[in-house]
């Protein structure tokens, strides 16, 4: 049988769904996603409980569906998104399947983050207040189908981040530009490290709008099918602990402001303490991927979200060309030997020109999104 969410009631087995892959259980089924609509509330739930919620590409497609169906539909006032099970919203995209996907020289990796980021642009621009319970492990895609919404949840139990660079890849999903909006440069530290994060370090990155006790998330729930989103937070809502990122706020502005990862690192070391155990995190990353994803931050200032996640398209197709990418998912989900052979293997190894091949245009697989698409309408 489904398994309940933690914070409402199981679908109706005869709302919309996308049908998934797991294995049978009780002669059914599982169902990745389900649609509700509870009063004027438009629920999405995220159902794929024992890989936390983990997006495939069938759930992105059909939650940018039914988004745009919503959008339109007068009878809808707010929508929820939440996750199924008691371990998160959702641990990010299904990297196995990429995975098979970069070993098959296959496309339908490229398919899925072209539909994820229109996701992640239609959320941002959302017309109607987009509340996302941000409870447990909230990771990479997590990140968008959450943080760019109108109004955004921690728990005492959450536990965010853009691990990306531990898998020799880079934040996606709008993650630079957000992280690169963050007070000072506790972003890129947050980015470099691919530490997770606590609610109330969400709450001071700007990922996140309020502290809700995960206890009282399934009353919020029902108060959102008939009160306004904006009232029904606010009364729910509850003052955070205090973020230990921002307590660390000193010593990672004075090193993470170099443009040059090597200048971080060589700071980070002679800073000392939690500064040098940061900088020990970073030297076990993939060193290209840490590089690219400092010149993503820099680069995300001043954009547009669709200019960003135009850009982060580009990076992650050449991420899969590449060997960290494979080899990162490789060690940490595949053969699970937790020691990635990166190439090339340290910072001082990649040079400008190899970053910068990243960012290099696509021609005609160039994203395309909503912006653009209306400059020229």
């Amino acid at each position: 049988m489904t398994e309940p969410a933690p914070n409402g009631t199981p679908a109706d087995p005869a709302a919309t769904s996308a049908q998934g892959e797991l294995p049978e259980e009780d002669g059914l089924f599982e169902q990745d996603v389900f649609f509700e609509q509870r009063g004027r509330l438009g629920v999405v739930t995220l159902n794929r409980p024992r890989a936390v919620n983990a997006l495939t590409a069938g759930m992105v497609a059909a939650i940018l569906e039914q988004l745009t169906a919503w959008a339109d539909d007068d009878t809808v006032a707010t929508v929820l998104v939440q996750g199924a099970g008691d371990r998160g919203l959702c641990a990010g995209g299904d990297i196995v399947a990429i995975y098979r996907d970069i070993l098959a020289g296959g496309d339908e990796t490229a398919r899925f983050w072209a539909d994820e980021y229109r996701m992640n642009s239609l959320i941002a621009r959302f017309p109607k207040p987009y509340v996302a319970f941000m409870d447990g492990l909230v990771l990479g895609g997590g990140v968008g189908i959450s943080a760019h919404g109108s109004l955004r949840i921690v728990t005492e139990r959450t536990r965010s981040g853009m691990p990306e660079t531990t898998i020799g890849f880079v934040p996606d999903v709008g993650g630079t530009l957000l992280l690169s909006r963050s007070p000072g440069e506790t972003g890129t530290h947050a980015a470099l490290t691919g530490a997770h994060l606590s609610g109330a370090d969400a709450l001071f990155l700007g990922l996140a709008d309020h502290f809700v006790p995960s206890g009282t998330l399934e009353e919020l729930a029902a108060a959102l099918e008939h009160e306004s989103a904006e009232a029904a937070v606010a009364r729910f809502a509850e003052t955070a602990p205090p973020s230990e990122l921002e307590a660390q706020r000193d010593w990672i502005d004075a090193c993470y402001s170099a443009d040059d990862a090597e200048e971080i690192v060589r700071r980070l070391r002679a800073a000392g303490g939690e500064a040098a155990a940061a900088a020990d995190t970073i030297e076990a990353k993939s060193p290209t991927a840490v590089k690219v994803t400092l010149a993503s931050l820099r680069r995300s200032r001043g954009l547009s979200l669709d200019e960003v996640l135009a850009e982060e398209y580009r990076v992650g197709l050449h991420c899969l060309g590449g060997p960290d990418f494979r080899e990162g998912i490789r060690a940490q989900v595949v053969d699970k030997d937790r020691n990635p052979q990166w190439r090339p293997a340290t910072l001082q190894e990649v040079r400008t020109e190899d970053v910068e091949r990243y960012f290099a245009p696509l021609g005609d697989r160039e994203l395309v999104l909503w912006e653009k698409e209306s400059d020229h309408a």
